[in-house]
């Protein structure tokens, strides 16, 4: 009998429901697209950077198969954690997770058939640092599949900031602000230039965006993807006596634009770019 028919799951295991939940609500936009782009062939080596809790590693572990190793590295222990007690509960042999960072990994030459990473490399402090390694560890051929959102994600509310620090004349604040964009939003030609100066040639860029919608402003700054994954990069712009007052000011602000727009809706402009090393 196949290994597959022998499994049993109870979905009355608490376990088995709180790793069910493998597709969150930011990352899944760019992961589909990058398990679109992704050329699945047997017998090779893969590696994930920036892993975070698991999508979209587990779900390109699984359509590879066994004959596939797949790595993960992600310098969060507890998002390694989570995955590697998903991968427990669901099974999956062929996963390994590295808890480090992807500017120094622990890999021999030359090592990798395929490499992903899903909005990873443009969120590392270091990326041509991590171009050199991803350069380092990939065959000859090597298939490379990135994801970025670009430097025009949630202009809408970066327009409203940027206004209001200018009405009160916090120029230093501004510029602040315009280097978090660029920290973690490069423009396309940013992400086209390292990937050819790691020796890759581009063979496709798909362009699109999707949109973050909520009431208003006081429910954006409510909800749990932007508290964890956002507010506290906004707040680190300002002066801690400005804080308060400035962010009440914005609130205002927003609430505002969504009576008058019926909404607060933020874009959020992406690409996912395929590549292969070079012969």
């Amino acid at each position: 009998m196949q290994d597959y028919l022998q499994l049993k799951y109870r979905l009355d295991d608490p376990n088995l429901v709180s790793v069910i939940d493998d597709l969150p609500l930011w990352s899944a936009p760019f992961g589909l697209k990058l398990l679109d782009m992704v050329k699945l062939k047997k017998n090779i080596q893969v590696l994930d950077i920036g892993s975070g809790t698991g999508f979209p590693i587990i779900e390109l572990s699984q359509r590879l198969g066994n004959t596939c190793k797949v790595y993960g590295i992600d310098p969060w222990k507890e998002a390694v954690d989570r995955i590697r007690f998903k991968i427990k509960i669901w099974k999956i042999s062929n996963v390994e997770m590295i808890e480090g960072k992807a500017e120094k990994m622990p890999f021999e030459n030359n090592f990798f058939d395929l490499i992903v990473s899903n909005n990873g490399i443009n969120n590392i402090d270091d990326e041509i640092r991590v171009y050199q390694e991803v350069t380092r560890v990939s065959k000859t051929g090597c298939q490379l599949v990135i994801t970025v959102n670009l430097q025009d994600s949630m202009k809408e509310f970066y327009t409203i900031y940027e206004k209001i620090l200018k009405d009160i004349g916090r120029q230093e604040e501004i510029e602040k602000l315009h280097e978090h964009i660029f920290s973690k939003r490069k423009p396309l030609d940013h992400s086209k230039r390292l990937i050819h100066l790691a020796g890759f040639d581009i063979l496709d860029i798909y362009e699109d965006k999707f949109k973050l919608q909520f009431t208003d402003g006081t429910t954006m700054f409510n909800h749990f993807l932007i508290q964890i994954g956002f507010l506290e990069s906004w707040k680190a712009i300002l002066k801690e006596e400005d804080l308060e007052k400035i962010f009440k000011k914005l609130e205002e602000e927003l609430n505002i634009y969504s009576l008058r727009k019926n909404e607060l809706s933020l874009t959020i402009p992406w690409v996912s770019i395929d590549c292969m090393k070079k012969t």
